[in-house]
């Protein structure tokens, strides 16, 4: 029997930071598990064909925008599960126990895992314990948390779509009632939390995600939310990936 996963990784300019998301793959590689990785590229100018040709990884082009790189990686997929993750998003060492238990006995429901953030700030303690609470009780768990779905449920949902913002949130309203926590915790930069400020980018996301739930077209929505872009990956890395406190 063929692995059963796909690893879809939506990328942009992500070279700098990449290399911590792919090395954590590995395990699932030796474990028979990773079946492949796939970078859905939105138009990088940076070394990435290089990386995915180093590491294995498939590339493929994609429209730029983080759900139309999505819904172009899982098109390519050949894996019955798929597992999205950001550039900048660390799987923990026993990512592939959790997700093997998923994949053996939920097969009709999505899993997420619980979000931490490479700072030792206290902030971003606040920052992902909330987040951690929303996923749980609102189910609206966000990409930097990653999603395992089935290719059969991921196309009875309608799957990613090409919006500019809130393809996450759309996602999981699609698959509410059918989402779980994994356990494990991953890492995700806190860079841009760090630059903004927690609590300015804490709330326009808030207001972003209100203004989504109120009818607001995603294209409105991205004026307000978006900054000048960091690449995906380009984040700078605070601490060890898993050195947690």
């Amino acid at each position: 029997m063929s692995a059963p996963l796909s690893i879809v990784i939506p990328t942009l300019n992500a070279v700098a930071g990449i290399g911590p998301t792919l090395g954590a793959l590995v395990p699932g590689v030796a474990d028979g598990l990773v079946r492949e990785v796939i970078l859905a590229d939105g138009g990088s100018t940076d070394a990435i064909a290089d990386v995915a040709e180093e590491t294995g990884a498939r590339l493929v082009d994609a429209p730029r925008g983080r759900g139309s790189q999505l819904a172009t990686g899982a098109q390519a997929a050949r894996g019955e599960w798929l597992l999205f993750l950001h550039a900048d998003t660390v799987l923990p060492p026993d990512w592939t126990d959790a997700v093997s238990r998923h994949i053996q006995r939920h097969p009709d429901r999505a899993g997420y895992f619980r979000l931490g953030f490479d700072s030792e700030r206290r902030y971003a303690r606040w920052t992902e314990g909330w987040a951690n609470i929303r996923s749980r009780w609102l189910g609206l768990p966000y990409g930097d948390q990653g999603l395992l779905v089935s290719r059969r449920l991921y196309a009875q949902t309608g799957g990613f779509q090409p919006m500019p913002l809130m393809e996450d949130v759309a996602m999981s309203r699609a698959l509410r009632g059918r989402l779980r926590g994994l356990g494990p915790v991953v890492i995700t930069s806190a860079d841009r939390y760090e630059r903004e400020g927690y609590w300015r980018r804490g709330w326009r996301n808030w207001g972003c995600l209100g203004l989504y739930f109120a009818g607001v077209s995603p294209d409105k929505i991205v004026r307000i939310y978006r900054k000048p872009e960091v690449p995906d990956g380009a984040r700078h890395r605070t601490r060890s990936p898993h050195d947690r406190p």
